[in-house]
């Protein structure tokens, strides 16, 4: 299939942005927050993810998952609790930053936090990413990622 327009089709990210040379995009977190708050969601994780949060927060695997995860449509996810914001990720800290919104668990958090914004539902086109941005200030701002950066991080999750 043909795209006619170059801000959509599989890779639109590849093609250079108003502005740039080069393919890629630009993201910087600003510890908003607002990926990790909102609607009922899910944060899935691997096994050996789950060690390592476990082992974060020192507690067994298994009191992890019991008193740390819930289970969803598509899998166990990390638990969430409700705050001002809408459902906060259970280790989503906001006081001890006053301004910020941090994770407890930044070190050991699952792929799928460390690949935000890059997931393959917000690249899916420039209207997807468009639309993850009006909650994320982060998105087309801050650090340019290489066309082939993007595409390896996409790969790591199936979001």
């Amino acid at each position: 299939m043909a795209y006619q327009n170059h801000s959509e089709g599989p890779e639109w990210f590849a093609q250079p942005q108003p502005g740039r040379r080069e393919g890629g995009l630009s993201f910087q977190c600003t510890m908003c927050g607002n990926c990790c708050s909102g609607p009922e969601g899910f944060v899935l994780f691997t096994d050996e993810e789950a060690a390592e949060m476990a082992a974060r927060v020192g507690v067994s695997v298994q009191e992890f998952y019991q008193r740390y995860t819930r289970r969803t449509i598509r899998g166990i996810s990390l638990g969430e609790r409700e705050t001002s914001h809408g459902l906060d990720c259970i280790f989503l800290d906001r006081d001890t930053r006053p301004g910020s919104a941090v994770c407890a668990l930044y070190d050991a958090r699952p792929a799928q936090c460390r690949t935000w914004p890059f997931w393959p539902s917000n690249l899916a086109s420039r209207r997807a990413w468009e639309r993850a941005k009006n909650t994320c200030p982060g998105m087309d701002k801050g650090n340019l990622y290489s066309v082939q950066q993007i595409r390896i991080i996409r790969d790591k999750v199936d979001i």
